[in-house]
């Protein structure tokens, strides 16, 4: 009887010991096949695309570095901070207008906007008026030219996600550009990969989905893939300024060119200073190993490293994305390297269905342009105004560059309203509420309110915003019913207006039923 109690109490923990040998075995089973995994499925599938060698060769690099085991991550004990850059502003150097014809101006024009909600070119959506990114970027061009009275050369980077909207926008608004020859240089794509095997990642539903854009690292096989590097060296094209075209304050400045040319440069990064705003934004750091600049993006930042990553004071420049380039260097450097540039991975976890939640889980890489940064001997950072950077990432940025805390210039620049006394208010609009730009504009359809004299603007819950709504100081809205409600149409003035008990606004459609 004591024997037979002994072996049913062993019972239990030897089947919790075969459970815990066969998860273990699967486990090293599971990561022995990536170890093993090869990436001739990735180059059939890419070369059966008529992709090019180079972008082939770039996506192979990024792969290898998944395949190793490589997090992707840059340890915070492995760099060190920025102390001091030169600054654009205390520049003394004169303005050479001859380099314009060497010069060649690229916009980045890839991304959808889906995490706004959007299902066309993100540079179509309406940001001042009726005009859109590219309006303001269309006019940027022509009033370069004309100040210059140079026929710089122009370029936008499209996505097979962007190309044709984008240009049959130019060819019904702008003509003369879209007729320009090499006006597009087109984004590579490649296979989304399963988070399983690492093989590509299969979806009959919709084949789309199985592949996805490689970043805007994939600017320099674009490049080199399409021929275009060489084109442009041989037409005598010498620096290339490039810029996110969802950037409006990026424009050409003669200066800045100039002392790029005569800094002797093969790389030149422009960055702002960081606040709170800019927190989450990948940053300027120099790797301690060699002293070599270079850029932290927020997915090659452990979770322990969050705090120093997000520590303002510590790590002070960000990286606006407006890149110099010398294209001599960049060939030096592609072919040096065998036809690619080598950048660090970006690894993004998705499902093959990004609408859906429950299909294949699968791994996205991606490079980042600006950490390209690390790969250029003698590469440099100028710290620049914020006149130079006014993105829109999400609908709090929308908002904010709508509204006339921003103004046109001259150019067609979208820069901070001289009275915001060079801080712009910081935005805390509800993510989950204002998430897409559907919602946004539902809240805003009676107008856009002040915002010039904000200096925190924090809106919880739904409502519905007026162009009379004048923001001053510090102003939090709460609404935490499930009814959107009216925001006074009044100057608010460092308060915070709970909306929550207020009578919802009437239905006019059901005013006039009932009339």
């Amino acid at each position: 009887k004591k024997r037979s109690i002994q072996q049913k109490s062993r019972k239990p923990i030897i089947a919790t010991c075969v459970s815990f040998f066969c998860s273990n075995l699967y486990k090293t089973i599971n990561q022995l096949s990536r170890i093993m995994a090869s990436f001739e499925p990735c180059r059939t599938k890419m070369e059966a695309e008529n992709i090019s060698q180079s972008a082939i060769s770039a996506f192979e690099s990024t792969f290898n570095s998944l395949v190793s085991g490589a997090s992707g991550t840059i340890p915070e004990d492995s760099i060190s901070p920025v102390e001091d850059l030169q600054k654009a502003d205390e520049l003394t150097t004169e303005p050479n207008s001859d380099l314009l014809s060497e010069t060649v101006v690229l916009k980045l024009n890839g991304g959808l906007g889906t995490g706004m909600g959007l299902d066309k070119a993100k540079s179509l959506l309406k940001v001042k008026g009726n005009l859109t990114f590219l309006d303001l970027t269309a006019k940027q061009v022509m009033k370069m030219r004309e100040d210059f009275k140079s026929n710089v050369k122009f370029m936008l980077m499209n996505s097979f996600s962007t190309s044709d909207d984008t240009l049959n926008f130019f060819k019904e608004k702008y003509p003369d550009l879209a007729a320009e020859e090499g006006l597009e240089l087109m984004q590579n794509k490649v296979p989304k990969l399963n988070a399983e095997t690492f093989e590509p990642a299969t979806f009959e539903p919709n084949p789309a989905n199985e592949w996805c854009p490689p970043g805007h690292g994939d600017l320099y096989a674009a490049l080199v893939g399409s021929g275009q590097l060489d084109a442009l060296l041989e037409k005598g094209f010498k620096y290339m300024f490039v810029s996110n075209s969802d950037n409006l304050g990026a424009t050409l400045d003669l200066k800045i060119l100039t002392h790029f040319a005569t800094s002797d440069a093969s790389f030149m990064m422009e960055c702002c200073e960081r606040t709170e705003n800019d927190k989450k934004g990948g940053h300027l750091a120099v790797r301690n190993e060699d002293k070599q600049l270079i850029l932290r993006e927020s997915a090659m930042c452990a979770d322990e490293d969050e705090p120093a990553f997000q520590d303002i004071t510590k790590h002070r420049f960000f990286n606006t994305n407006n890149l110099w380039i010398r294209l001599d260097k960049l060939k030096e450097v592609v072919d040096k390297s065998g036809g690619f540039i080598p950048l660090p991975m970006i690894k993004n976890k998705k499902t093959v269905d990004p609408k859906d939640d429950s299909t294949t889980k699968v791994i996205q890489l991606e490079t980042a342009m600006g950490a390209a940064i690390e790969c250029f001997e003698g590469a440099s950072a100028l710290v620049v105004p914020r006149t130079r950077f006014a993105p829109v990432k999400k609908c709090n940025d929308l908002l904010l560059l709508r509204s006339d805390a921003y103004i046109v210039t001259d150019d067609f620049r979208t820069v901070l309203n001289p009275k915001c006394e060079g801080a712009a208010p910081v935005m805390a609009i509800d993510s989950k509420k204002y998430k897409l730009v559907g919602a946004l504009e539902e809240a805003t359809a009676d107008g856009i309110p002040s915002l010039v004299q904000c200096k925190r603007l924090t809106i919880k819950g739904k409502v519905l915003l007026s162009s009379k709504c004048v923001m001053v100081g510090e102003v939090s809205i709460i609404n935490s019913s499930d009814v959107a409600k009216v925001v006074p149409k009044r100057t608010i003035k460092d308060e915070t207006l709970d909306l929550t008990d207020d009578k919802a606004p009437e239905d006019p459609c059901l005013k006039c039923v009932i009339m």
